[in-house]
């Protein structure tokens, strides 16, 4: 038996000196590609309301050809912002494939962060008219914020920002974040901020449609990131039938996705995009919509890629985890 065998721990503050915006992209670059190919397994979906008021998931995953294979659980407990607390919570664990001996425990909150970021941004890179210059983004926390700063790292012809809040309210704090980049407006209507946009980003809990129909004009593309769970959605009915739609995983959109309203519509993967086997016939007038829900391989390709960087940079904790 080992008694010499070490378990890396990686916990938040680790994760935020290693996970930078032009490490996080090329990861999930490649957890797009190996999905589509079929070099990555996604494992069967774990989403489940618990009686705290909370949902707890477990998404899984391999890829065999690089030893890789991991969970991450995570979830979210609204009730922990009344404790100064950040809602979503989330561990992932990569474990070895030859023994199914513990590796690493990385902290999952800045990595689901800047995953879902990064997912989002090579949406916009692919899908978005590249010469759009408007945004709309709805909500105002982490993931709004996220999704916002890789929109404008990767379009740079962006030059306004509308951002629409729960409340009705303008965010001082979420407009520092961007002010000197460019222009930065609160939107006190949904619609009209919609129809004055080129790119519009739905960030908000899911809790139900935000905009009308008939507010999206032709050529505006949007990003969906809140409808991760059964029951939640921010597209109004009918808008998937008006578009064409892209999502991370076809299976996992139709069960927890803005698609689980129309799981018989046709999408295409953008893992099938960013590996070349499909192009993006865009016409000036379409409208395009990527469904996200979060793959599994994301979080086990940016945490390999951690994992590799801790070793170099010397950062993390090394504890004995002997067999």
């Amino acid at each position: 038996m080992r008694n010499d065998a070490t378990l890396l721990l990686l916990n938040s503050d680790d994760v935020e000196t290693l996970l930078t915006v032009d490490a996080v992209l090329p990861a999930v670059h490649r957890a797009f590609v190996l999905h589509y190919e079929g070099k990555g397994r996604v494992f069967p979906l774990v989403r489940e309301r618990l009686s705290t008021g909370g949902v707890f998931g477990i998404k899984s995953g391999d890829v065999q050809t690089e030893a890789l294979l991991g969970f991450k659980a995570a979830g979210f407990w609204p009730s922990i912002r009344g404790l100064g607390g950040e809602p979503h919570q989330a561990t992932v664990m990569l474990v070895d494939p030859e023994t199914g001996r513990l590796e690493c425990v990385v902290d999952g909150n800045a990595i689901t962060t800047m995953r879902t970021g990064a997912a989002g941004g090579l949406g916009l890179q692919h899908l978005a008219r590249a010469d759009s210059e408007r945004l709309c983004v709805f909500g105002t926390g982490t993931q709004a914020h996220i999704q916002v700063t890789f929109a404008l790292h990767l379009m740079p012809h962006l030059k306004s920002i509308r951002y629409v809040t729960s409340n009705g309210e303008p965010n001082a704090a979420f407009e520092a974040l961007f002010s000197a980049r460019c222009a930065v407006l609160h939107a006190k209507h949904a619609d009209d901020a919609v129809a004055q946009s080129d790119i519009v980003i739905t960030a908000t809990p899911g809790a139900g449609p935000l905009l009308n129909v008939d507010a999206v004009r032709p050529g505006t593309h949007i990003n969906c990131v809140g409808a991760d769970t059964k029951g939640k959605r921010e597209l109004p009915e009918g808008m998937p039938d008006r578009a064409r739609v892209y999502v991370d995983d076809h299976g996992q959109a139709s069960q927890i996705g803005e698609l689980q309203w129309r799981p018989e519509l046709p999408c295409v993967e953008l893992g099938a995009i960013l590996s070349g086997a499909m192009k993006v016939e865009r016409r000036c007038d379409d409208i395009t919509i990527f469904d996200m829900t979060g793959l599994a391989l994301q979080d086990l390709t940016v945490s390999r890629m951690l994992q590799d960087r801790s070793r170099e940079a010397g950062i993390g904790t090394r504890v004995a985890w002997p067999w």
